[in-house]
């Protein structure tokens, strides 16, 4: 086969340049070459390809507005995501590094350290928001989750509510007050659990962000808490569905008002696994909702009164 040059041509989006030189080895048809493969127009045949784009980054798509771009902006980093970290034992192209080298980045890791916090305010944040990050990522929320609360935290911190008060707790009391918003099955125990303060202090701190930033949290139904403790006690489909319909019912009456949701939604998915025959004993139910046995027998007393 002849030596075929390919051209390397400077990238511009959707635009194909014709090299006349070249001919597909197979028909003898044109070649065409973007920035990504070299394909003959007439059988197809893809002769070469680069999968990296060695282009720039343009971001938006029209022509008068175009501008380079990095990395995406994040509010889980107290500077938005700008900063650069050095490296340890590999450099940009993944060789080992030497002892002396590593000496010297060492040197320039610590003096970046000693100069990354412009305050106090900004070493409080960072800490706050990596506290964020572990307990989200603990409980296995989602990005959006995560984002959420640490925005939440910067909020507080800019209202000066961390005056007083643990970082720890301010950031546990933002990932529950984030998961109230968004309706998501997670008590302030599990939340407490998750975090390093008691329960009690999550508790005061997420007060005072309810009522300094009047956060949109909505009560948590029992609904809410079938398919977690439905996924924790392993029953069926039909199971979870009948015990989802008795809380339903239950909360269109008001019967749920005032009760724990979730030692409520245990007590319908026991009623529900008796109904259909799965014996799940009251000590099941009470542990994978966080709650006592006689919990569990005050609202199976409370659906027998509703006939569900």
């Amino acid at each position: 086969m002849a030596t075929r040059e390919i051209y390397e041509m400077p990238f511009d989006e959707d635009v194909q340049t014709e090299t006349e030189s070249n001919q597909c080895p197979e028909c003898d048809g044109q070649v065409t070459t973007n920035a990504i493969e070299t394909i003959c127009e007439d059988c197809g045949l893809v002769i070469d390809e680069q999968r990296i784009d060695h282009g720039p980054e343009w971001r938006p798509h029209d022509q008068d507005q175009r501008k380079r771009t990095g990395a995406p902006l994040t509010a889980a980093r107290h500077d938005r995501g700008l900063s650069t970290e050095i490296g340890r034992r590999t450099d940009a192209n993944g060789n080992e590094l030497s002892g002396q080298k590593r000496q010297w980045l060492a040197r320039m890791r610590r003096e970046q350290s000693r100069g990354r916090f412009q305050s106090k305010a900004e070493r409080n944040l960072v800490q706050g928001l990596g506290e964020v990050r572990r307990i989200v990522s603990t409980l296995e929320f989602a990005e959006s989750v995560r984002d959420q609360a640490c925005q939440l935290f910067r909020n507080a911190q800019n209202e000066d509510l961390l005056r007083g008060r643990s970082l720890e707790a301010i950031a546990a009391a933002s990932v529950y007050g984030i998961g109230r918003c968004n309706g998501l099955s997670r008590t302030l125990e599990d939340i407490a659990d998750a975090a390093r303060v008691g329960q009690s202090r999550v508790r005061s701190a997420y007060k005072t962000l309810n009522r300094e930033l009047g956060l949109p949290a909505q009560p948590v139904r029992p609904s809410e808490f079938i398919p977690r403790l439905a996924a924790e006690l392993d029953v069926s489909d039909s199971i979870r569905q009948r015990a989802r319909k008795m809380t339903k019912e239950a909360e269109s009456t008001g019967a749920t008002t005032g009760v724990r949701p979730s030692g409520f939604a245990a007590a319908c998915l026991y009623k529900a696994g008796r109904d259909e025959g799965r014996w799940l004993t009251q000590m099941e139910a009470a542990e994978a909702a966080n709650v006592t046995t006689p919990t569990i027998r005050s609202h199976q007393a409370t659906l027998a009164e509703l006939a569900l």
